[in-house]
């Protein structure tokens, strides 16, 4: 008995509650689930209600534990009930959007947008939660899902990879200036992953691209979908992201899977070389 209240304690201990932005599909979802059913106390957000309903009927048919509430990154509002509302260890800030086209001809109503959500409503809800954090004197940890395309620019995305930069900078400002109030932060950087996000990001285009206005040939394209035909099964990434949120001794960068990485460094280095 004694030891299995010292177990009991352990795993209390060990616990963290953790609170994840983006939860209603992808990335996100896999790894609320996966952390959920590890014990620790999950507060998976979504958009809208009904990806909050979603998220409440898949995890009760799972025999899964979470809290789902909703959290529009872009709803000051939403982010202040939120940071108001829970008291947590670990954000997975894992939201976002990609609106793919040229950026030479891209509508910048679509580039703003998306920064709003990629950017600006990540920082918002950090920003909320540091300031918590701070204030209760409490050590905690920030993980940031950016993107291989933080680290270089793939053509015909390239507003989307500008506002991952963004947030690889961001994340790079805070690990820095946060050290002093024990608040760790990390970025998981995703390669191509079969979630349906490069496949919306892609779909994006031909929302407003016409080959009768746009000096973009049509067939520039063709290489951005033939690249969604090999994309990687999701759950890796959704468990690297886990483990990153659940390592007090990640790495700041986590690039998966390996090949990706080599690859990034491998452009990195040429970049230096690159004419213009």
């Amino acid at each position: 008995m004694v030891e299995l209240c010292s177990v009991l304690l352990n795993e209390y201990k060990m616990s963290k509650t953790i609170l994840i932005t983006g939860a209603a599909s992808g990335f996100g979802k896999i790894a609320a689930f996966d952390l959920a059913k590890k014990g620790h106390k999950v507060i998976a957000t979504a958009e809208v209600y009904p990806q909050m309903s979603d998220l409440i009927r898949e995890a009760k048919e799972a025999g899964i534990e979470l809290i789902a509430d909703k959290l529009d990154v872009t709803n000051s509002r939403d982010i202040e009930y939120i940071v108001n509302k829970y008291n947590i260890d670990i954000l997975i800030s894992n939201a976002g959007i990609m609106e793919g086209g040229p950026i030479a001809e891209q509508p910048l109503d679509l580039i703003r947008y998306m920064f709003d959500v990629n950017v600006f409503g990540g920082l918002q809800l950090a920003q909320g939660f540091i300031r918590k954090w701070i204030d209760q004197k409490k050590a905690a940890k920030i993980v940031f899902t950016t993107s291989m395309g933080g680290l270089w620019t793939v053509p015909y995305v390239a507003a989307y990879c500008s506002s991952k930069h963004a947030m690889e900078a961001i994340a790079e400002g805070l690990r820095t200036e946060l050290k002093e109030f024990n608040i760790k932060i990390a970025t998981c950087n995703p390669g191509v992953f079969g979630t349906g996000f490069n496949d919306r990001g892609v779909d994006s285009i031909f929302r407003w691209y016409n080959p009768e206005k746009n000096f973009t040939p049509p067939a520039a394209f063709d290489g951005a979908a033939a690249s969604l035909k090999d994309q990687l099964d999701p759950q890796s990434m959704a468990e690297t992201i886990v483990n990153v949120a659940l390592d007090d001794n990640s790495y700041f960068r986590n690039v998966h899977p390996k090949e990706t990485e080599d690859y990034v460094k491998q452009l990195q280095t040429e970049a230096w070389t690159a004419k213009s």
